[in-house]
């Protein structure tokens, strides 16, 4: 192999190793950035007290919309951080393969050595001229096997060299191209990182400049607005279909207990538990927990699981929300759902159509 080919694998080696040695955090880590938050451009709470109901209602929409566009981004992040987990996986399997080839091709260049100096000890005469000048004809025939087992062996191993050779300039190309997707994965993180944090602060600041009064009737209007969404949906909810079951798989029973056992637990953007969750870190680890195991975001449920009719939908379902499939619960029957709603809230149960629904994916499909 040439010198080039030699130098891309040692490098790639070098970069793959020195992933492995970096803490998991260090991949999301956003890099200071001197160009105006969006947070900038949010909406400015009054300064004073809220002046009426009116006001209270637009504050509340606009940290809806707020919340909104932090989800999405944490979807952005947590699927930039899946793929980033995989890239690495990649470049270390192809890091392993490099180091294998590499110890192949030493070896099959001393079997090819051996072979050379086989040969020279037979007083550097071909196998078909020593045949040649031999007398005795049970030698000239052991001769014949030994010299078409001895060519065998010599295109068996050109073979081998030439095929190693392949791979290895295969598995240089193909580890520089992860570690190109992993930099790009990387920077997607940065960048929904900032969003999120941005966009969080900037909801956090509006709740924030309002006096207590205000803020417990907020969360009134918050319950109320879930509610006259809840009510409308279950009035022009469509019958269920003629035949069809309702019940649970035991699957869909394992899913909906683990999820119904982190009730309480706070939302934290990108979690996926003990201890806290995201809307699809919950989704994600309660059909793990039932032993199926399904994408981790939102938008990827929504993209990669199977649909169904939302007449058909039995508990352990997942509903996914927003046009933008930004957000999931877990339908657990009677028209409710358990999910981690955003942050400063917890998982908790809430009507199934509390919030504007795009679809159903069934994981146990």
């Amino acid at each position: 192999m040439n010198r080039r080919h030699c130098a891309a694998a040692a490098i790639t080696l070098v970069c793959a190793l020195g992933l492995l040695t970096l803490p998991a955090q260090a991949v999301a880590a956003p890099t200071p950035d001197s160009s105006p938050s969006p947070a900038a451009s949010a909406p400015a709470a009054p300064s004073g007290p809220a002046s009426s109901e009116r006001d209270l209602e637009k504050i509340r929409q606009e940290i809806e919309t707020l919340y909104r566009k932090a989800g999405a981004a944490t979807d952005a992040y947590n699927l930039a951080e899946e793929q980033a987990k995989k890239q690495s996986g990649e470049i270390v399997k192809l890091a392993k393969a490099i180091v294998d080839g590499q110890a192949k091709i030493a070896e099959l260049k001393d079997r090819a050595g051996a072979q050379a100096r086989e040969q020279y000890r037979n007083g550097g005469l071909p196998p078909g001229a020593q045949l040649v000048l031999s007398d005795d004809p049970q030698l000239f025939l052991d001769g014949i096997n030994k010299v078409r087992t001895s060519q065998q062996a010599n295109k068996t191993v050109l073979a081998q060299l030439t095929r190693t050779q392949e791979d290895l300039e295969t598995y240089t190309q193909d580890a520089s191209s992860n570690w190109q997707k992993l930099e790009s994965n990387r920077v997607r993180q940065a960048e929904a990182k900032k969003k999120i944090n941005a966009q969080i602060a900037a909801a956090e600041k509006l709740e924030s400049q309002l006096e207590k009064k205000e803020r417990d009737r907020l969360r009134q209007l918050e319950r109320d607005a879930a509610n006259r969404a809840q009510s409308a949906w279950l009035a022009t909810r469509p019958a269920p279909s003629t035949g069809v079951s309702g019940e649970a798989t035991a699957a869909g029973r394992a899913a909906v207990a683990f999820a119904s056992a982190q009730i309480g637990k706070p939302y934290v953007w990108g979690a996926t538990g003990p201890g806290s969750y995201d809307c699809s870190g919950l989704t994600s680890q309660a059909w793990a927990a039932a032993g199926r195991p399904i994408p981790r975001t939102s938008q990827e449920q929504w993209r990669l699981l199977p649909r169904i009719d939302i007449r058909d939908m039995r508990p352990g379902d997942l509903i996914i929300y927003h046009a933008d499939a930004s957000h999931v619960g877990m339908y657990v029957g009677d028209g409710a759902i358990v999910h981690s709603p955003r942050p400063g809230r917890h998982v908790t149960l809430a009507g199934a159509g509390s919030m504007k629904i795009l679809g159903v994916v069934r994981p146990d499909k």
